[in-house]
């Protein structure tokens, strides 16, 4: 029997279950924002499944969690597994969630089965990445690989004005009152890291494939635009005399779209969040502000669609000025070959037909590749729905997953080019 096929799918499933309680919305979806009550209730629950497992728990200066299962070599530099545990305002359970949930059954795979491995192993919960609460996203990772600075995240504040270092302080003291976790205040880094997810999209299941390896994920700009007018009575003031600051913002979401349209249909171009103020029925919007959301596998068209639309800022709309801000620049990346590869092949074993897929969506890997080698594996989710209450997997194909996700452990554990 191997490694994968020791996998208890049943308890991995209810593990899976257990942790969609935390945060739970009826009646169904999840609400777990990051640094929230939630968010912090679902990180206790981790620490305490490393505990049972006989794994140390570690915190950092970002809140990020890590279970050790310690090697036979101390000092080698650690395999790294995981995701994140927190969500979308009305999200599904399984985002984020899934990943590490399957990395805790590796390191209960490798428990019960007594396997010992030369470097250790550390399964991660990263805080933030989905950026819903404090905007850019990936807070936890990007500041582990390096990526960003403490101060840049910190004084990010959520819609209530709620600062990141507030909610910080309070996630760190709750950890530093659970006796089982231990404070590693330094990033380091992982010998490789792999990271298991939903597709978030309907390539696997338009297919029939339970899993695939990932080769790259595409790049991300996030853009705050503000478009100022002049507030007034919206009955007695004539057409002409207006400064009407949301007919600016759509003559401008116009102009965006068709240079968007310009480019090929793997550009993403999402408006998130609109706002207008005063925010009165009769009365004109002086201000309307609203967020942008541009993809593309391609740093080229990134930047060609970067300065049009910087361009385009600089023009008046419908009398109105605007102004664009830059809220973050994530490059695209292409995985480790090698990783990519072992992966693959460990996914072949359950599906021959698998394609490699690029990662339309933002995952902690975008960051975790600039440091060490990283890879990632998919699972179909139903309809490809996802950051949605109706997200859904099927029990079977993410149990056949984390199997080739168990292989795909052996191989890096096993292979000689990443251990070098």
């Amino acid at each position: 029997m191997t490694l994968a096929e020791c996998l208890d799918g049943e308890r991995f499933w209810s593990d899976l279950q257990e942790q969609a309680k935390i945060g739970a919305l009826a009646p169904r979806g999840l609400r777990r924002l990051a640094l929230d009550d939630n968010d912090n209730r679902a990180r206790r629950w981790m620490i305490e499944q490393g505990r049972v497992l006989g794994c140390q728990a570690y915190h950092d200066a970002m809140g990020n969690i890590f279970l050790r299962r310690e090697g036979r070599e101390p000092s080698l530099a650690p395999l790294l597994i995981g995701s994140h545990l927190d969500s979308q305002p009305c999200a599904g359970s399984y985002d984020g969630t899934l990943g590490v949930v399957a990395g805790l059954a590796v390191l209960r795979t490798l428990q019960e089965r007594g396997i010992e491995h030369a470097r250790p192993v550390e399964v991660v919960a990263w805080t933030n990445e989905e950026g819903a609460r404090f905007a850019p996203g990936a807070s936890g990772s990007s500041w582990f690989a390096g990526q960003r600075d403490v101060t840049s995240i910190i004084t990010a504040c959520d819609d209530d004005g709620i600062r990141f270092s507030d909610a910080l302080k309070r996630c760190l003291a709750m950890l530093e009152e659970t006796e089982s976790t231990t404070f590693r205040p330094e990033p380091y880094v992982p010998h490789a890291f792999l990271e298991l997810h939903i597709e978030q999209g309907p390539v696997l299941e338009s297919l029939g494939v339970p899993v695939c390896a990932v080769s790259d994920i595409q790049g991300v700009n996030w853009y705050e635009i503000e478009v100022s007018g002049q507030a007034n009575h919206a009955g007695t003031t004539p057409e002409a005399a207006r400064r009407d600051a949301f007919m600016g913002a759509h003559a401008l979401i116009g102009a965006l779209k068709e240079v968007v349209a310009q480019h090929d249909d793997q550009v993403r171009f999402t408006i998130g969040k609109f706002t207008v103020a005063p925010g009165s029925t009769n009365t004109i919007p002086q201000r309307a502000s609203f967020t942008i959301d541009l993809r593309h596998p391609s740093q080229a068209v990134l930047d060609e669609l970067d300065a049009a639309f910087h361009e385009l800022a600089e023009h008046h709309w419908s009398g109105c000025s605007a102004s664009l801000k830059v809220a973050s620049r994530v490059a695209p990346v292409a995985f480790d070959p090698t990783l990519v590869e072992l992966a693959d092949s460990a996914v072949k074993q359950y599906c021959s037909s698998a394609p490699q897929l690029v990662s339309g969506a933002f995952h902690d890997a975008i960051h975790l590749a600039r440091v060490c080698p990283t890879a990632m594996l998919f699972t179909p989710c139903r309809a490809g729905i996802s950051h949605h209450p109706d997200e859904d997997i099927e029990r079977a194909e993410a149990e056949l997953a984390v199997r080739a996700l168990v292989s795909t452990v052996e191989n890096v554990l096993l292979n000689v080019q990443l251990t070098g």
